[in-house]
């Protein structure tokens, strides 16, 4: 099998952060700290997930990549 970068289908990153609920001035808030990435198996069953930081608390978010815009 021929591996072709022109018919190959594109490989999904995603962004992975841990989310914690706080509350400022009676608001409720969160933060949200990128600790990896996930990328999507080729049979589309599942991903991949790479994490630089192992977090203790909070939950974790998995999210398409969106590139930030030149400003």
């Amino acid at each position: 099998m021929q591996n072709d970068k022109h018919t190959a289908p594109a490989v999904r990153r995603f962004d992975v952060y841990v989310v914690e609920d706080y509350t400022k001035e009676g608001e409720g808030k969160a933060n949200w700290i990128r600790v990896g990435v996930a990328f999507e198996n080729k049979d589309g069953k599942g991903f991949n997930v790479q994490l630089s930081a192992l977090p203790v608390s909070g939950k974790l978010v998995i999210r398409i990549h969106e590139a930030k815009q030149d400003t």
